[in-house]
């Protein structure tokens, strides 16, 4: 399946486009998950301020660090920060990883949380490694099928990741990433070739459509 690219000149006018999509989505309302790390925070600050009313959404959240919410880690304390901080109305459900909870005991409960639920847009981005959520090279969290959310294991911190059938659910599948450093990664997960060693690589949407917004240097190993 393919990927649209959007890639635009700069990292503010990629953070913006991801953003106005974020936007238009929580406008119409569903279940919409978002990710952590260092690139979305402007994103969903943006969008925050294009539509500050998120009363018909349900949050989640792509993947987790088993920590405190409080704890500068944590995925949940970045979207509280950077976007439920800032709207007029907050999402109607916040469906938080327990990450204070031991990594097996936080990804059973959102397990049972996820049963039943299609996402309508996930938000994802791309690690140097190809990882994306807590989905990593040729890990085993890849293979699972039944489950829909996970515990993986990590020399940092162990993590809760939603599973492949979930995110590959999704109605609308978003990949924000930014920076030259991470060109080959985007080139190996944007790619033709669905592989492991790039977990990326393996989500796509099953019934709709995938983004990728980019900036030019995060496009620069790309074919056209």
């Amino acid at each position: 399946m393919l990927v649209e690219r959007r890639v635009s000149a700069s990292a503010d006018a990629a953070q913006r486009s991801a953003a106005e999509l974020l936007a238009e989505a929580a406008g119409r309302g569903g279940h919409i998950a978002l990710s952590g790390g260092s690139t979305p925070g402007p994103a969903y600050e943006l969008a925050a301020n294009l539509q500050p009313d998120w009363s018909g959404t349900e949050l989640w959240f792509a993947d987790e660090r088993c920590v405190d919410p409080e704890d500068e880690r944590s995925n949940y304390r970045l979207v509280k920060e950077h976007l439920l901080g800032s709207l007029d109305r907050p999402p109607a459900v916040q469906h938080r990883v327990l990450g204070e909870l031991p990594a097996e005991h936080a990804a059973d409960r959102y397990d049972s949380a996820l049963q039943g639920v299609a996402l309508d847009l996930v938000m994802l981005g791309v690690g140097d490694d190809g990882h994306t959520a807590s989905l990593f090279p040729d890990d085993a969290a890849l293979e699972e099928r039944e489950r829909r959310a996970v515990a993986v294991h990590r020399p940092d911190v162990a993590r809760v990741t939603m599973t492949l059938p979930v995110l590959r659910g999704a109605a609308t599948v978003v990949f924000l990433v930014l920076g030259r450093e991470k060109a080959p990664a985007v080139a190996r997960a944007l790619g033709d070739i669905s592989d492991p060693a790039t977990p990326a690589s393996l989500v796509r949407s099953d019934t709709g459509v995938t983004y990728a917004f980019l900036d030019r240097a995060a496009a620069s190993a790309l074919v056209a």
